[in-house]
């Protein structure tokens, strides 16, 4: 069975235009997952920075607290 120049140009069209949407597919695939893991990274490195700050606000609540002196119990 031979195909004529029009129904093989057809085919060809057809294959090329399938194998372009899953192209661009595979290109918004790998863009969203892209985002999703530089948002995660920017919310872990946001936490981390809070944390430390808050560490760092707990330290030296605790250097205060143990400079102060100690008052005398009643008696």
């Amino acid at each position: 069975m031979s195909l004529t120049p029009k129904a093989s140009g057809d085919e060809a069209e057809q294959l090329f235009s399938k194998t372009r949407t899953q192209s661009m597919s595979l290109n918004r695939i790998i863009s969203e997952r892209d985002a999703v893991s530089e948002a995660r990274e920017a919310k872990t490195a946001r936490l981390r920075e809070l944390r430390l700050e808050k560490e760092a606000d707990d330290r030296a609540a605790a250097l205060v607290q143990a400079a102060m002196p100690k008052r005398a119990g009643k008696r």
